[in-house]
């Protein structure tokens, strides 16, 4: 057999996935750039407008604040963890995990079925306080505060007791021989330690902070607007794609920032897993440790858990008030399930939330295919020739370094055009917005397969080379059924990235082909008490999709928890 053809394609299968992310990742991007640039005229009002500047300013400071509340809400979550061992202890670390996988709008309906103007708690007051008309919680700055504590807590834990497992707890204890109280042995020995893993997390999540769009534009209302919520409104309200350019470029600069802040802070600080049996977690004795736990595992359970239970619930009531009494009626419905496939209005234009449903889930089958077409010849690539990950890998995970709202402006620069075999403007067409999750969800995938095959010893691929098998024959009988289990996560993350993916799908949706988070978005916007429960119940198969795909990616710690 004539394997020089078979080595040939080897070789050219890295073009799969450069040539991919050239088309829809650097080329965007790279428009944005030369756009932006060039229009001098662009750079010079955006940093003369005092409006502008505010928005970058808000950017900072917004981040800044929900990093600090974040690490002040975390840490002491981490010790829960790390030091103490109790009844539900693995599940309530899975509940603080959870809300990281989930999509931004579930995380503001969750927000908004719970403390929201028609949420449960203010529900709950109304209907026990005479008089009580409710406190406002959206549309301030707590609720983009507490949305971003929810969402990124799990960072700062995991690293702080990742680190805190490395640390030799002989250290602490010698400290304590030598005379020093608790809280000296604490600040002088144990934090130092700590700090740059702290450091490290905090870097973490004020780069997710810094680029949110779905929290601050459902929750913030049009009075808070950030540099990405900014993108949005200058592309879609204003038309000012020259605007739009500009801040994107601002947002591509900053996060390049971040990112070689964070790089070369991990690479200076990073240290090798420690060989000393760290401190085995113990039963809470003393009356103090027994309140700690007790009020932290209360805590986690009404911030983590409760908004998310909000949501299902509110789906299947209906609220209304009682005229002329004041009080306030709840009635188990199904109605707002069942709106979902009607057209009330027999109207033309209007499109049925089902049909968001269906595209939805339509995009995220497209998104697992081309990933999976893209991952595995590149992984099964980077298995036989290492010296190409080195130099290719790095590119291929840029796109985590990117907005999605930024890649969505791409997208729109980019392609507007018409190429002769379509016959229509690529804009108007649904076809983009799968390679736009595909770009966004492809770094997650080629991670995920490529820690697994990374750990398949090399001399299994040795002994069946022996045996005579090709590479094509090691990567269908060895390869391929040793990754089944990555496969499936690696699937999962591909469907819950697209399905619940806002940013670019905020700019590329178009309103005959909307997404379920769109579809959401725009209920959830609109007065009425029919709009805000179809909102939840599109919520509600959002969750529940999502939850699928968190399980299959997370099933060995449910299993364990």
């Amino acid at each position: 057999m004539n394997i020089k053809p078979l080595k040939h394609l080897t070789n050219l299968m890295i073009l799969l996935p450069l040539g991919f992310l050239a088309a829809f990742y650097f080329l965007p991007i790279g428009e944005i750039l030369a756009r932006s640039l060039i229009n001098l005229n662009a750079v010079l009002e955006v940093f003369a407008s005092e409006r502008l500047a505010g928005v970058i300013r808000f950017t900072f400071y917004q981040a800044f604040l929900s990093t600090l509340l974040t690490v002040l809400i975390a840490i002491p979550l981490a010790v829960l963890f790390h030091f103490y061992k109790f009844k539900l202890r693995s599940f309530l670390y899975l509940l603080v995990g959870i809300p990281f996988m989930l999509p931004t709008v579930v995380v503001a309906a969750a927000f908004n079925a719970f403390i929201g103007v028609n949420g449960w708690v203010n529900l709950l007051l109304r209907s026990t306080l005479p008089g009580f008309q409710g406190f406002t919680f959206t549309g301030t700055l707590w609720a983009i505060l507490f949305a971003h504590v929810f969402y990124n807590t799990i960072i700062v834990v995991r690293m702080t007791r990742a680190a805190w497992e490395n640390l030799n707890p002989d250290l602490e204890s010698a400290a304590r021989a030598l005379g020093s109280s608790p809280f000296t042995a604490w600040h002088t020995v144990t934090l130092p330690n700590l700090l740059p893993a702290i450091l490290a997390a905090s870097l973490l999540v004020f780069f997710f902070d810094f680029t949110s769009f779905g929290v601050i534009l459902m929750l913030g209302g049009p009075q808070f607007s950030t540099i990405e919520t900014e993108i949005y409104k200058q592309t879609m309200n204003f038309l000012d794609l020259n605007t739009a350019g500009v801040l994107s470029l601002i947002q591509i600069l900053f996060s390049t920032i971040f990112s070689i802040i964070y790089s070369h802070y991990l690479s200076r600080n990073q240290n090798p897993p420690s060989k000393i049996k760290h401190r085995a977690a113990k039963n809470p004795d003393h009356w103090r440790e027994k309140v700690f736990v007790l009020f932290s595992g209360m805590f986690t359970i009404i911030f983590f858990l409760l908004p998310i239970l909000s949501v299902p619930i509110r789906s299947v009531l209906s609220i209304s008030p009682v005229r002329g009494s004041g009080e306030i009626k709840a009635e188990f419905t199904t109605h707002f399930f069942s709106a979902l496939f009607q057209n009330p209005r027999d109207s033309y234009f209007f499109v049925p939330p089902y049909q968001a449903i269906w595209n939805s889930l339509s995009y995220a089958g497209i998104t697992i295919l081309l990933c999976l077409l893209i991952a595995i010849p590149t992984v099964i690539l980077f298995r036989q020739k290492p010296e190409l990950k080195k130099w290719v890998e790095p590119a291929l995970v840029l796109p985590l370094g990117t907005s999605s709202v930024t890649l969505g402006l791409g997208y729109i620069l980019f392609f507007n055009f018409t190429p002769f075999w379509l016959g229509s403007n690529l804009l108007t067409t649904p076809l983009l917005l799968p390679f736009a999750h595909t770009t966004i969800a492809l770094p997650f995938v080629l991670r995920s397969i490529l820690t697994a095959l990374e750990q398949i010893p090399a001399s299994y691929a040795s002994a069946a080379a022996v045996l005579g098998a090709d590479a094509w024959q090691r990567a269908r009988t060895l390869y391929l059924p040793m990754l089944k289990k990555p496969l499936l996560s690696a699937t999962a993350f591909s469907f819950t990235i697209s399905l619940g993916e806002f940013g670019a799908a905020s700019l590329l949706t178009r309103p005959d082909y909307p997404t379920l988070p769109t579809a959401i978005y725009r209920f959830i916007s609109q007065p009425g008490a029919s709009n805000y429960g179809q909102a939840m119940a599109m919520t509600t198969i959002l969750l529940v999709f999502c939850g699928i795909g968190i399980f299959m990616i997370e099933r060995d710690s449910f299993k364990s928890a």
